[in-house]
């Protein structure tokens, strides 16, 4: 099969993690900018292909590990296809694009006006339950330090909270002993 290609975009290595994608020109706000291509498997066969990669990952951390994408309730997209330009889209806590299904298909949408030049992210969304074993290196100042959904910020940001809380009175419990 033929790359997906976009007038808009070049592929390059990146500073967030590896490659990247990055606006070839100035990409204006709701622009569909290219589709996220691949096998469309079940959620049954999405489980079982998100075990593998994860599994491998843990043991290489250079090369991103999951490129599943749902689709809707019975079906997901699996990008780790050649084809697939958009799966070297990286994940940023402060986006420029988002993904939307549209008739079927997904595609990365603009958020916002891109300058040419600048790499391309969208929040891959992950689910709280292992966000520990996804760091994000996206460097923003809104970093969370993990590839998380935003609707889970809370939750961290509580834990940290937390954490913080009883380090000091751990520290404020030493230096009185002392």
């Amino acid at each position: 099969m033929k790359k997906t290609t976009s007038p808009y975009i070049l592929v390059r290595n990146s500073s967030i993690h590896s490659t990247g994608v990055f606006a070839k020109k100035n990409i204006q706000e709701g622009t569909r900018i290219i589709e996220y291509v691949g096998e469309k498997v079940t959620k049954a066969e999405s489980d079982r292909r998100a075990d593998i990669p994860l599994g491998n990952h843990k043991n290489d951390k250079s090369n991103g590990a999951v490129y599943l994408f749902y689709l809707n309730k019975r079906h997901d997209i699996d990008g780790y296809v050649s084809h697939n330009t958009a799966r070297f889209i990286n994940h940023s806590c402060e986006p420029n694009c988002e993904p939307d299904i549209i008739r079927g298909k997904i595609w990365i949408i603009a958020l916002r006006d891109i300058k040419k030049g600048e790499e391309l992210t969208y929040n891959y969304g992950y689910d709280y339950a292992d966000y520990e074993e996804h760091l994000c290196r996206c460097n923003t100042d809104n970093c969370m330090g993990f590839i998380l959904a935003e609707e889970h910020w809370p939750k961290l940001k509580a834990k940290r909270t937390r954490e913080a809380n009883k380090r000091k009175k751990e520290t404020s419990n030493f230096a009185t002993a002392q």
